[in-house]
């Protein structure tokens, strides 16, 4: 092959991600032409309600996994964290890249970090499990939807809208706005969403060139980890309609995953972790979501 087309969401931060990609490919295979493919997504053009409330974060994957099955488009670059725990049938994640800061950022112009804020300031945020581990440490907040990218995020709490918002550290690094970031929420305290801060490629299952092509970008030591991470999630049925927290690290003796399951309203949290070796990571997410599963999760799935 000599001309690769990545689907990528239009947002700078998509954008950024596609391409950094297309330079790795690029360098990986010289002669390569890579092009980007920007499409607009059903979960970039409804900003006005929760994603939770209009079908989850696998409304970011659908326009551009119809283009690679029409054809218009090899490969898609995404989040890790907005690709959902099953896949659509025919499409598989032939490379994760080595995972950036998996920590939340805590933003703000006037305050330094959570402790800070003054009782009942507004915080924006529309994750689920943000809200969640808000909810456990300040009961006090007032917790606002915030939805758009980053920019459109930003501008919100510029204008005074709120006191505080909480973005992903490893989005704002990629975009040069590391310098937004007053405070780090980072594991083991507060966990991330599963997969959060790996940049993920999808492709058809089918286009064996392709997959070939895209092996060498794979970063084995993140893989085993967001693996578990999305086997927990897998089982307990998470998306963005439940607040679910895990983070993964990979030790000298394997692997140790903690999970968590929130509960927005009362800021109860669930909490489990667990140890397992390099070649169980779906088996060990299968443990935590099991022991969480123990504690009562199922009563907060279920809501």
């Amino acid at each position: 092959m000599s001309l690769l087309r990545i689907a990528t969401r239009k947002s700078a931060l998509a954008l950024w991600q596609a391409e950094h990609v297309a330079s790795l490919l690029r360098a990986a295979h010289p002669g390569l032409r890579v092009d980007l493919v920007p499409l607009s997504t059903r979960g970039d053009e409804i900003l006005d309600k929760p994603l939770a409330t209009i079908g989850g974060k696998g409304l970011f994957l659908k326009e551009l996994e119809v283009a690679m099955l029409e054809n218009g488009a090899d490969l898609a670059v995404h989040s890790l964290k907005d690709v959902p725990a099953e896949l659509e049938p025919g499409f598989t994640l032939p490379a994760i890249l080595p995972r950036a800061d998996a920590a939340d950022a805590f933003i703000s112009n006037d305050f330094a970090d959570l402790t800070a804020l003054p009782h009942g300031a507004r915080v924006g945020t529309s994750s689920l499990r943000r809200q969640a581990q808000l909810r456990a440490v300040r009961p006090d907040l007032s917790l606002l939807d915030l939805r758009g990218n980053v920019g459109t995020r930003l501008q919100k709490l510029d204008a005074g809208h709120y006191e505080a918002i909480l973005l992903a550290c490893a989005g704002l690094e990629r975009l040069g706005l590391h310098e937004r970031i007053r405070s780090r929420l980072a594991a083991p305290a507060w966990l991330p969403a599963p997969g959060q801060a790996a940049i993920a490629i999808e492709a058809r299952a089918d286009r064996a060139d392709v997959l070939e092509m895209l092996a060498v970008l794979d970063d084995a030591e993140t893989r085993l980890a967001v693996t578990a991470e999305r086997a927990m999630n897998h089982v307990l049925g998470g998306s963005c309609t439940v607040p679910v927290g895990a983070w993964c690290t990979v030790t000298e003796h394997g692997l140790h995953l903690r999970g968590m399951v929130g509960d927005v309203p009362s800021g109860r949290l669930l909490l489990a972790e667990a140890e397992g070796s390099s070649a169980d990571a779906v088996k060990l997410g299968d443990e935590v979501a099991q022991a969480l599963f123990a504690q009562g999760a199922a009563d907060f799935l279920d809501r």
